[in-house]
């Protein structure tokens, strides 16, 4: 009575029934409290146990990549993690669309609505989009292809379907190539049928040389090791050469030439710089041990009148 003695006079002075909202908080208070105490505890307990779900699945899937993918031994450990940081992210996001997904359908059908017609209807959709995205998921599976398989990362010089470059970048849905004139080529990874790698664990030098009919073979053979060998020994060059270039074989009897084809390994990407050296080497002495680089002749016979 007492408080109702000092509210009365004010919520009059101010215009405002305050024992009417009062009421009115207490009536909206009972109602609110037993969904939230049944309803939205529930609803509580399934959003913390997405997020629960969500960690513990990525922490397996973490070691799980970890522990499967094996290491490329010619690959350095900082591309080995970004290949596999790669991986676990795509399927962590993969599997957190799929439970986030089944945490909203359980939270609407605890709100009370009736997931039924939503589910037949996001089937429907889902066939749609299955037949007009199927290149689309074309596109992602094989970028997953790629990444798991490590066929191919930034960086490498790679050919696929004919087309040649420097991989730029690699995504689920494309991959990126620049060729030697600087064009940059997207190439979607469903579309990839054939890929080759020039810069996988090693490379090779692969020259021939074509030298005159009358050298003599083991002369030139004597110098194009020792050119070789020298080239390997090099401070400069030592570091991308695996293999010392050395004489093979005879690989042709041309029309003007014996062509000899001499062969070595490199470091990846190392191949045409290692390559273009080893020529001027071999120009350097050839020319010094009177060795001939024939070129195409041709003679003429003039008829006599």
């Amino acid at each position: 009575m007492v408080v109702e003695a000092v509210i009365l006079p004010f919520s009059a002075a101010v215009g405002v029934d305050i024992l009417g909202m009062r009421d009115i908080i207490q009536n909206a208070f009972q109602f609110i409290w037993p969904w939230l105490s049944g309803h939205g505890l529930r609803i509580g307990i399934i959003i913390i146990g997405a997020v629960v779900v969500q960690r513990i699945a990525g922490s397996f899937v973490d070691k799980f990549i970890r522990r499967v993918i094996k290491p490329d031994q010619f690959s350095d450990p900082e591309s080995e993690k970004r290949r596999e940081d790669t991986l676990i992210k795509i399927i962590d996001d993969i599997l957190g669309i799929f439970i986030w997904v089944a945490a909203t359908l359980i939270i609407l059908s605890e709100i009370g609505l009736n997931i039924g017609p939503l589910l037949a209807g996001a089937g429907v959709i889902g066939i749609a989009i299955g037949f007009g995205g199927q290149y689309l998921i074309s596109d992602f599976l094989g970028g997953l292809s790629v990444i798991l398989e490590n066929q191919y990362r930034v960086g490498d010089i790679i050919c696929i379907n004919g087309t040649c470059g420097k991989v730029e970048d690699v995504s689920l849905r494309i991959t990126t190539l620049r060729d030697l004139d600087g064009t940059v080529h997207y190439i979607s990874n469903g579309n990839i049928k054939q890929v080759s790698n020039r810069t996988r664990q090693f490379a090779r030098v692969n020259l021939n040389v074509g030298v005159a009919y009358h050298s003599d073979l083991e002369k030139v053979i004597a110098v194009v090791n020792r050119v070789g060998q020298e080239l390997a020994e090099d401070v400069i060059w030592r570091e991308q050469i695996i293999k010392p270039p050395q004489f093979l074989r005879v690989e042709d009897f041309a029309d003007s030439a014996i062509v000899i084809k001499i062969l070595g390994e490199t470091k990846p990407l190392s191949q045409w710089d290692v390559t273009g050296e080893l020529r001027k080497r071999l120009k350097i002495a050839f020319d010094k041990e009177g060795i001939e680089i024939p070129f195409p002749q041709r003679v003429v016979h003039q008829a006599k009148g």
